[in-house]
């Protein structure tokens, strides 16, 4: 069994499994937006790449909702 990973997501220290996905991550953390944009280490994720782009130890993720209203 392998043990969880340590990354930032949104700011907070969190725990996931070793080589989660960006797909897999947005659906743990219930980000949901149809607009979200997701930043993997200071970088834009691009919405095809969710699926194949793994965390490592100290990844960086931010959960980003354009849509504030206004």
């Amino acid at each position: 069994m392998n043990a969880a990973i340590r990354i930032t997501v949104n700011g907070l220290p969190e725990e996931v499994p070793p080589s989660a996905t960006l797909a897999e991550l947005i659906v743990r953390f219930q980000e949901m937006d149809r607009d979200l944009i997701v930043e993997h280490n200071g970088r834009f994720a691009f919405p095809q790449d969710y699926a194949s782009t793994r965390v490592a130890p100290n990844d960086r993720l931010e959960f980003i909702h354009p849509n504030f209203g206004g």
